[in-house]
């Protein structure tokens, strides 16, 4: 299988650190992958990135023994987006994944893209994908025909469906009606009350609606037993484990303590659930697996004092405007997102560093350390930062794009550009934030440029008539038409985001909101039943 070319503009690792450096690089035997994805969470939710934060004794202590990066981004603000360029290392421009999928859609992630697990797979690793998709359910959209050879989860995100247990959210959403009477009273914007979430393994419907207090226990226990049977097999294995939180509704443990809040509690559930997998990581021998934490996309503003922390990255420009600079925007509060990469004996500990790297590296990286090769005929996002995994180098790309993912403008287009320590807007806009407003959407030529070095909270664009703008405005002129040129000359693919109401998972389509009887019991506790096979 030959090289596929990465795209020129995104080529940035010096030629010299990858001939020097590169052979000892090499491992006896291909590690085990471990991919730990937040949902919604904010860049100042680590304690090791954000002092205030006092919940994550567990991710703080993965910090402490590997590396944090500090610059790393998503690809995309939004879910299924995001989603899609980690499993492929390609923009959705790219993809075909502009925005999110729905719980009826009928199209995911097109066929023709490569996942991670199909390469690793075909590498010789076991593959299991634990939590949410939101890549496609239906037909061969769903992960077991995607690369996994497991699959335990919910099929998108787990407020697109009714529970019995809600949980918290603004505005909160009702139970699942208990009778026909119940369905038809009117829903609630932004609340669906007429179809449970189901929760799969496999293509089974396991539990609908699910059990929200019981899952991120159900999800450590799977991610244990997955890890167990790959280790038994004397397999390598990756494990894709797409966590719950710190979406809403959150459903925390306990009540919460005084001064924690439902947001913090719920946080300290997820760092729990990180420390018990890690420790079943350890389990097989330190320095066997490779362990990678990160998050989707920034906090969800709107959701107010349930949404996570975003650190110094405020985007002070768009909120005197009006609106969030968080999800769904392309300020850094949107994509900058917190990352850990833990490997004792390959990566170093009680590091941070300052590459700027992103969720689309996972994949070229994750591919060169199994040995395996990238697929053909297509270009790449993502680089392959193992030496800057390791140490060996801080630099990471040099321009990095980031699409519009529903705040302002089309869907996918790239409205945003990373260059160096510049970031050049040629599109703004607000989400919805938790005081109801909206920024206006507003186009910029030439476009506004911020210096992060001395700007992080992106308050004060440069002057256009200030030497330091006219000295950087002609490169990122020519990164931008030259990355949307690169896309141009790609083989792209195209999502189907038609829907149709019999693609929705229903184990039970004679019963309300498609309940299962009995469906609240624990199915390794109990013998399961095959409610439907999708």
């Amino acid at each position: 299988m030959g090289t596929p070319p990465l795209s020129p503009w995104a080529v940035l690792v010096p030629t010299l650190v990858l001939v020097g450096l590169w052979a000892p690089c090499v491992v006896s035997r291909q590690p085990n992958f471990i991919i730990i994805l937040a949902d919604d969470v904010g860049w100042g939710d680590l304690g090791a990135n954000w002092a205030e934060t006092k919940e994550t004794p567990h991710l703080d202590q993965l910090a402490a023994e590997g590396t944090r990066f500090v610059d790393f981004h998503s690809a995309a603000s939004t879910c299924s987006p995001s989603r899609a360029s980690l499993l492929t290392g390609r923009l959705g421009l790219r993809n075909g994944v502009t925005h999110n999928f729905a719980i009826s859609s009928l199209g995911g992630l097109p066929r023709n893209e490569t996942t991670l697990a199909e390469v690793l797979r075909e590498a010789g690793y076991s593959t299991g994908a634990i939590g949410k998709w939101h890549l496609g359910h239906h037909g061969h959209h769903h992960p077991n025909s995607r690369g996994f050879d497991y699959y335990f989860g919910i099929p998108y995100s787990h407020d697109m469906g009714c529970t019995d247990t809600p949980g918290y959210n603004l505005p909160p959403c009702p139970p699942c009606p208990q009778h026909s009477t119940a369905a038809s009273r009117v829903a609630r914007k932004d609340c669906y009350t007429e179809v449970a979430l189901p929760l799969l393994e496999n293509v089974t419907i396991v539990q609908q609606p699910v059990e929200l207090g019981s899952l991120a226990r159900r999800y450590a226990e799977e991610a244990e037993r997955f890890i167990q049977r790959a280790s038994a097999k004397g397999q390598p294995f990756f494990l894709y484990l797409a966590l719950a939180h710190m979406h809403v509704p959150l459903v925390p443990p306990l009540p919460p303590a005084p001064g924690r809040g439902v947001y913090g509690a719920s946080l300290g559930e997820m760092d729990a659930l990180v420390g018990r997998v890690k420790e079943a990581a350890d389990s097989l021998g330190r320095g066997s697996t490779l362990l990678w934490f990160t998050g989707d996309n920034g906090p969800w503003a709107q959701k107010c004092e349930l949404a996570g922390r975003l650190g110094p990255f405020v985007g002070a420009w768009q909120r005197q405007r009006g609106g969030s600079s968080a999800k769904q925007t392309t300020w850094e509060g949107g994509h900058r997102v917190p990352a850990l990469v833990y490997w004792p004996g390959h990566v170093p500990a009680s590091r941070t560093s300052q590459a700027l790297l992103s969720i689309l590296d996972i994949f070229p990286t994750l591919v060169a350390l199994a040995g395996a090769a990238l697929p053909p005929n297509r270009r790449f996002d993502g680089l392959d930062v193992s030496p800057v995994l390791f140490g060996w180098s801080d630099v990471g790309h040099k321009v990095l794009l980031h699409p519009n993912s529903g705040a302002a403008g089309k869907v996918g287009e790239i409205e945003a550009l990373r260059l160096a320590q510049y970031k050049a807007f040629y599109t703004t806009g607000g989400a919805l934030a938790c005081d109801g407003s909206t920024g206006p959407a507003q186009q910029h030529h030439p476009p506004l440029i911020f210096n992060l070095d001395r700007d992080i909270q992106e308050q004060e664009p440069l002057d256009v008539a200030s030497r330091e703008y006219q000295a950087v405005l002609p490169a990122i002129s020519r990164a931008y038409a030259q990355a949307l040129q690169d896309i141009a000359a790609d083989n792209v693919s195209v999502a189907d985001y038609s829907q149709d109401p019999a693609a929705i998972p229903c184990c039970n389509v004679q019963h309300v909101g498609c309940r299962c009887h009995g469906a609240t019991r624990d199915p390794h506790v109990e013998s399961r039943t095959p409610w439907l096979c999708l």
